[in-house]
């Protein structure tokens, strides 16, 4: 694992136990909820913001980070704030797979058709 996968590993831990302690402590009134569940959603997704800002200014808006903008800042304007937190992890959690896959060679029991020996297509 490499230092910046390390350090996304590490944002997404701290964001998740930041949610899950803010799930276990009393309801707060609305602004003070959305101030509190800011906090791991920017910890976790503010590269994600910053892309989308960028596609915008670069006249490319609707790539994947833009799109992932969209859903979790909806999911804060319909007052879901657990949902836009947990969508934005999940996603941070799935950037996390590929980059640690690349470069790997696949399992000796895959055949270069990229089938397992009994599925082999005839």
């Amino acid at each position: 694992m490499n230092k910046k996968q390390k350090k996304n590993l590490q944002r997404i831990i701290i964001a998740l136990i930041l949610v899950l302690i803010l799930k276990l402590l009393p309801q707060f009134p609305t602004p003070v909820e959305l101030v509190l569940y800011c906090i791991p959603y920017l910890v976790v997704g503010w590269d994600v913001l910053r892309k989308a800002l960028l596609g915008i200014k670069n006249r490319q808006p609707f790539d994947e980070c833009f799109l992932m903008a969209v859903a979790t800042v909806g999911a804060f304007a319909l007052g879901d704030y657990v949902e836009g937190c947990a969508v934005i992890i999940f996603y941070q959690i799935g950037e996390l797979f590929p980059e640690r896959g690349c470069g790997q060679e696949p399992p000796e029991h895959f055949q270069p058709d990229g089938h397992p020996p009994g599925l082999r297509q005839h």
